[in-house]
């Protein structure tokens, strides 16, 4: 199965709950803008917001749909959508030059050598990690784990599993230890060795937000010290399941330690898909990855007009 193929399984939640609300998409924009016809834009809107679109995204997405060249609703939508999905400054670019971005899925490479991973547990983060240790791998580069999450003790043994598997070198810490040097000690090896990627798995525990914030703020020091300018990358787990919720979460992350990019789990598991739309625009940050099933082809690099005609092409 194609991964386009897989993404438009994974949205089938969404997808269904959009097309249901709104009707058939094909219908000639002309006629969805007679005054008598107006409904149909208002149950778009509807169906945009239950899916977490957002209310300023949808309102300008209707805008668009309105100003729109295209001669079908469904056209017109997949432009409007599409576009949301680009951060501010090309939005606009975008919309002074008079069309929709048609980026290809790119490799998605780091900035720099080392990426910290952080989230809150049950995110699927140390799942994640493999993922990209393995997708790195496949495009050439050797790659590294770090057991940060010293805390909860399946986390390290799950990533030394994974190591196993993928062939990839997994720098462990004890049982309770500093997060930070097990951070340190991996940011040296990775240097030491000349390894293309270090990915550090962090912990995620919520019950006291205080400390794990200043313990992220740590590791990203240490690792600072070991090797400087590193970490070039701080990418957020995001469960797609979490919605809002999870936005709210990643606005302190990113408040705190500042995020340069997003990755969003089980979008398979929702009919809220919409929700990466507030992610970029909100956080200002770009979509990395996004996850629609369990499989290790199942996290690719995000594409905005892919993901967006996987919610409404057949």
């Amino acid at each position: 199965m194609s991964w386009l193929d897989r993404l438009k399984e994974g949205l089938s939640k969404t997808r269904k709950a959009l097309n249901q609300a709104v009707g058939p998409l094909g219908v000639e924009l002309v006629d969805v803008l007679q005054p008598q016809r107006i409904h149909t834009l208002e149950d778009l809107e509807y169906a945009l917001i239950g899916a977490d679109v957002g209310r300023v995204a949808t309102e300008e997405i209707l805008e668009d749909i309105r100003r729109s060249e295209h001669k079908n609703l469904k056209d017109a939508l997949i432009e409007a959508l599409t576009l949301q999905l680009e951060p501010d400054a090309r939005r606009a670019e975008f919309r002074k030059m008079g069309f929709t971005p048609d980026a290809k899925r790119g490799s998605v490479m780091p900035k720099g050598r080392v990426v910290m991973m952080i989230g809150v547990n049950g995110v699927g983060k140390t799942t994640t990690i493999a993922k990209l240790g393995r997708y790195y791998q496949q495009k050439g580069l050797s790659v590294m784990f770090a057991a940060g999450d010293t805390f909860r003790a399946a986390a390290g043994t799950q990533l030394e599993v994974w190591g196993d598997r993928l062939s990839i070198e997994v720098i462990q810490g004890v049982p309770g230890g500093d997060p930070a040097a097990v951070a340190f000690d991996a940011a040296t090896a990775r240097k030491s060795r000349n390894t293309d990627l270090l990915l550090i798995d962090t912990a995620g525990r919520l019950h006291n937000k205080h400390n794990l914030m200043e313990e992220l703020k740590k590791v990203k020091r240490v690792v600072d010290k070991a090797d400087p300018g590193e970490p070039a990358e701080v990418w957020l787990v995001l469960d797609a399941v979490t919605g809002q919720n999870g936005l709210l979460q990643a606005k302190k992350f990113h408040e705190t330690i500042g995020l340069t990019g997003v990755i969003v789990t089980k979008l398979d598991g929702t009919s809220k898909g919409g929700i990466v739309v507030p992610i970029v625009r909100e956080l200002g940050l770009p979509l990395k990855f996004i996850g629609v099933g369990e499989g290790y082809d199942d996290l690719q690099p995000f594409d905005a007009k892919e993901f967006v005609e996987a919610l409404f092409l057949e």
